[in-house]
């Protein structure tokens, strides 16, 4: 008899403890796109710049006697 008053104990704790606190919503999380990459012009600006200026520059050395 304590056994099976034990086990109905048990049983009542675990039916109540699943239904405390009422319904559970679950909310979906929204879906995040990845944004399309800006257009690299920078970089290009700036390596056509360096080598503008080197060839503008030029060899300033002066001739080895």
């Amino acid at each position: 008899m304590k056994k099976f008053l034990g086990s109905m104990l048990a049983a009542t704790m675990i039916t109540s403890a699943a239904y405390a606190g009422g319904p559970v919503v679950v909310e979906e999380e929204p879906v995040v796109e990845a944004s399309s990459p800006r257009s690299g012009w920078i970089v290009p600006v700036i390596i056509g710049a360096i080598v503008l200026c080197a060839i503008a520059c030029g060899n300033d050395d002066d001739p080895q006697t």
